[in-house]
């Protein structure tokens, strides 16, 4: 699966910004489908993930309540709709998929990454 992020810029505290992931080479309906964050000296987490098998959406703590992730596998695309966007939140933005069924996938278990999008938060 090859995945294309867009969607990442810069806004300021309190702003909205609305990532997306298109996957090519297979159909993401059948796989977990995750949004990760890298900053600088610190290691990929996972933001959110969705799957397809039970509709479960997972948040990291941090974001719960303010980002939203959903997907349309008809487009093989995902979304992550972020909302009060605090500085915090800024990074590098990922999406990524593989055979995960529960909980925040770990980063190691997917087995395809996107090149990621920029989100930069003042």
């Amino acid at each position: 699966v090859q995945l294309v992020e867009s969607g990442g810029g810069s806004v300021q505290a309190g702003g909205s910004l609305r990532l997306s992931c298109v996957a090519s080479g297979d159909t993401i309906g059948r796989y977990c489908m995750g949004w990760f964050r890298q900053i600088p000296d610190k290691e990929r987490e996972g933001v959110a993930a969705t799957y397809s098998h039970n509709d479960m959406k997972v948040y990291a703590d941090s974001v719960k309540n303010r980002f939203a992730i959903s997907r349309d596998n008809a487009k093989d695309t995902v979304y992550l709709q972020m909302d009060s966007l605090k500085p915090e939140d800024a990074g590098i933005y990922y999406c990524a998929t593989g055979r995960w069924y529960a909980g925040m996938p770990p980063p190691g278990n997917l087995d395809s990454w996107g090149q990621g999008t920029q989100v930069t938060v003042s």
